[in-house]
């Protein structure tokens, strides 16, 4: 019989059965079509990884919505802190003023836990579909009992249980050489998620208080948690959340780095590198080439006035040449014009 805390999670967890051994079945026949050996364990290994990816995938709204819940909260911690210096002597309404101001933002302070949270129960449904195939050879959701039997008893690289754990190695020194491997990879994507998000995509106005402080505490605490906890789960379910890790960290990655919070290190990068692709595209000429160069190669200009020229020096006789003739004086200079001009200038013909 079961009690009542038995009888709610039998409740919770046979759907999952289902939906997790649902996915993994459509995995594994996909796998076993291109090759694959359907007893072996690279078959049901590559099964629980896909059983990841999709799960992670449906969960994108949510985390989504983690992302705009955690921008929200860095947002408001100077309205937090002013509400702190002036409540801080009455927790009560300090409590009350700090969620009238979550709701009037739109902020969940519990949106950020939402993606863990409901992906325990698929852990927890994972794991005890691996650990009753192996040991009782029962079958969950739509596992028959041929195929609960190969999944519990299926292996890596020929040898390598993946119902086996570091706690339970079976007498195998490989088995926790992996499983050690598994849990230090996990440790070390949960720590420096974490740690993404603190140092690039954390305002400086949100780096203290209590939000710091509880952001601080998960960077380590978690980790550590999750190392102590890792021991002991099979080699199938390291799988499972090593690959779930590697999925957040580069889903934040990209987050952060396109969308990053207004006022963080990360938004300061990407204007950076906004600028630089406007500038790349402003100086590209129609030509391929680029305009600075086509200005470095013109030709200086110069913008001094220009001098005026001088006229040169002439003779007396040169500029009498010159001269345009006098109205009914179309005569030939020989004769009596000739005579007129060289009598006003006092000279004579030689």
């Amino acid at each position: 019989m079961l009690g009542p805390l038995g009888t709610i999670g039998h409740y919770i967890l046979t759907p999952l059965y289902y939906a997790v051994s649902g996915v993994m079945l459509a995995w594994h026949w996909a796998l076993s079509h291109v090759g694959l050996d359907p007893e072996g364990g690279a078959s049901w290994a590559l099964s629980i990884i896909g059983l990841t990816l999709v799960i992670r995938a449906a969960l994108i709204p949510l985390f989504v919505k983690q992302i705009k819940a955690s921008r929200n909260m860095q947002l408001i911690q100077p309205k937090v802190k002013e509400l702190q210096k002036k409540y801080g002597h009455d927790r009560e309404r300090l409590a009350q003023e700090t969620m009238k101001l979550y709701k009037d933002s739109g902020t969940n302070p519990f949106a950020s836990c939402l993606p863990i949270l409901l992906q325990m129960p698929i852990f927890f449904a994972l794991f005890r579909m691996i650990d009753q195939a192996a040991k009782k050879g029962r079958a969950h959701g739509f596992l028959d009992s041929q195929t609960a039997e190969q999944f519990g008893s299926s292996k890596l690289f020929g040898e390598l249980p993946i119902s086996a754990s570091f706690t339970s190695p079976q007498d195998m020194v490989a088995v926790q050489i992996v499983a050690a491997v598994l849990v230090l990879a996990m440790t070390a994507t949960t720590f420096t998620t974490q740690r993404q998000l603190m140092a690039k995509n954390m305002p400086k106005d949100a780096l203290t208080g209590p939000y710091a402080q509880q952001q601080k505490m998960l960077l380590y605490v978690l980790p550590v948690v999750f190392a102590v906890g890792g021991i002991a789960f099979p080699i199938g379910v390291l799988l499972y959340w090593t690959t779930s890790n590697l999925w957040t960290m580069g889903q934040q990655f990209y987050v952060i780095r396109n969308n990053p919070a207004p006022g963080t290190e990360a938004a300061r990068l990407k204007a950076e590198r906004d600028a630089r692709k406007a500038a790349a595209k402003g100086l590209t000429g129609e030509g391929g080439g680029s305009a600075e160069v086509a200005v470095e190669e013109a030709p200086p200009v110069d913008r001094r006035p220009a001098q005026r020229q001088q006229p040169k020096r002439q003779t007396k006789a040169q500029r009498q040449q010159k001269k345009p003739p006098k109205a009914g004086g179309a005569k030939s200079p020989s004769g009596g014009q000739q005579s007129q001009n060289q009598k006003r200038d006092g000279t004579s013909s030689d």
